[in-house]
């Protein structure tokens, strides 16, 4: 688990930390700083600190707080996730601003009542991290502490990042590997989730341990919004960038491959796509092309966010959830798989 803060002076990077019910604060784990210099007029700059918690027990809580002798954050807890970590619990979405947030306040309540495991937020923050010389970033990442601190939160940049090279997400956020948060993969439970980033242009591991392949990137392959966006070719899973909810039926080459037409979502010939960009930024929602194509089976430009289970090696559980509509679900299916890989395919 890392944890990442910023500060605007030069201070150590020191996280104390506990087991829930133990001894407050009874370990401390000590990190580094890098000085982050924002590219615009006033050539902001600020300590971006991150310190690695290790030895972790999955399941168990902890309760922290970082900083320095010059001054400590508020008292957080959180619970680490691994690859044992049973039908973990995902809020998905992507375009998320500080401005019109309009999902923030239900996120902030399930994050820290317990019933999220972890976010995936797929691009687009702030709107934006760089403008007014980074203070819209301050602000946002202050914005979503009351999330980020109790759960990991897992991002892919999106096209609202690419000021100056992305340099504000690339320094802001603590991803797995050395790519800067560009682009990396990750083991919970039976997943194995990819991030990538659409902005810039299998091997067989191990399935029987994590069947789901899950990929997750901003621009998405197929929409039906009228805005006259551009999406992208990848393959993949879960996307953003338009702002609506839109649930494809298995799609493959623009034709629709379902299960069966009882139920097309159990073992399908072609991957499952979910738009989730609606959780709330100043540009509104979108509207949607009054002719979608036969790969379109749900729509909604209510504000919201989407709900995932990884329940075991076969089962995946989506849900939408609309702050429009005090938190109603108005969307829901099973994603059941009893064969993965190529064969899947078949």
């Amino acid at each position: 688990m890392v944890v990442t803060w910023t500060t605007y002076n030069s201070t150590d990077s020191l996280v104390e930390y506990g087991r829930w019910g133990g001894r407050l604060f009874n370990m401390t784990a000590k990190g580094s700083a890098s000085i982050f210099m924002d590219s615009g007029s006033e050539k902001r700059q600020m300590y971006i600190h991150r310190v690695t918690l290790s030895d972790l027990k999955p399941g168990s809580r902890y309760v922290y707080h970082c900083g320095s002798d010059m001054g400590w954050s508020d008292m957080f807890w959180f619970k680490p996730l691994d690859a044992t970590t049973l039908q973990p619990r995902f809020a998905l979405y992507g375009d998320l601003g500080n401005e019109n947030p309009q999902s923030l306040a239900r996120l902030q309540k399930e994050t820290q009542t317990g019933v999220l495991d972890a976010i995936l937020h797929i691009g687009d923050f702030a709107y934006d991290l760089d403008e007014d010389n980074a203070r819209t970033g301050d602000e946002f990442m202050r914005q979503i502490q009351s999330i980020a601190a109790y759960v990991p939160y897992m991002t892919c940049p999106g096209n609202h990042e690419s000021a100056y090279n992305f340099s504000n997400y690339r320094n802001r956020f603590s991803m797995p590997g050395q790519t800067e948060s560009l682009w990396y993969s990750w083991n919970v439970g039976p997943a194995h989730i990819i991030s990538l980033s659409t902005e810039e242009a299998n091997e067989p591991a191990n399935r029987a341990a994590r069947p789901w392949i899950i990929t997750m990137g901003h621009r998405p392959m197929y929409c039906s919004d009228d805005d006259q966006d551009d999406c992208t070719t990848f393959d993949s899973f879960l996307w953003a960038h338009e702002h609506t909810y839109e649930r494809l039926w298995p799609v493959y080459g623009d034709k629709v491959f379902n299960g069966s037409a009882k139920d097309p979502y159990t073992n399908p010939k072609a991957p499952v796509h979910i738009i989730t960009g609606s959780a709330g930024c100043k540009e509104r929602t979108d509207k949607f092309n009054p002719n979608p194509k036969d790969w379109s089976a749900f729509r909604s430009s209510d504000y919201g966010y989407t709900r995932m289970q990884v329940v075991n090696g076969t089962h995946i559980y989506l849900e939408q959830v609309s702050d429009d509509r005090a938190g109603e679900v108005i969307d829901s299916i099973w994603i059941v798989k009893e064969k993965h890989g190529y064969d899947a395919w078949l």
